[in-house]
């Protein structure tokens, strides 16, 4: 008797990882989302994304998981009607009214009279 096992997958892949997937021999049922949903999902897989780069242990990992963060940058800055060259201009208006990072600056408390 041949048993057939299916696993609950429920999030958003890149666009080629179910003809991957098909192509070792596995059935995959898949749908494609309204803008309203698409633009939630996206927003789990970038806390998704972050979540991986704060688990990344090594320079190669961090890599990877930083490109898959920025991917999923580009496709909410894109379904929100923003380019990238859009968001680059906020981060660097941004950085030089605010500042970088670059000072490892970690601010421990306040106190005021």
């Amino acid at each position: 008797m041949n048993k057939k096992h299916c696993f609950k997958i429920n999030k958003l892949v890149r666009d080629h990882m179910t003809e991957i997937i098909r192509s070792h021999g596995i059935i995959v049922y898949e749908r494609v989302m309204e803008k309203d949903e698409y633009i939630e999902r996206l927003k789990d897989k970038l806390l998704e994304e972050a979540k991986e780069v704060i688990a990344s242990k090594t320079s190669d990992e961090t890599l990877e998981e930083l490109a898959d963060l920025l991917e999923v940058i580009h496709a909410l800055g894109k379904e929100s009607g923003l380019s990238i060259e859009q968001i680059e201009e906020k981060r660097i208006s941004k950085k030089q009214e605010r500042g970088g990072f670059e000072n490892h600056i970690y601010l421990d408390h306040l106190s005021y009279k």
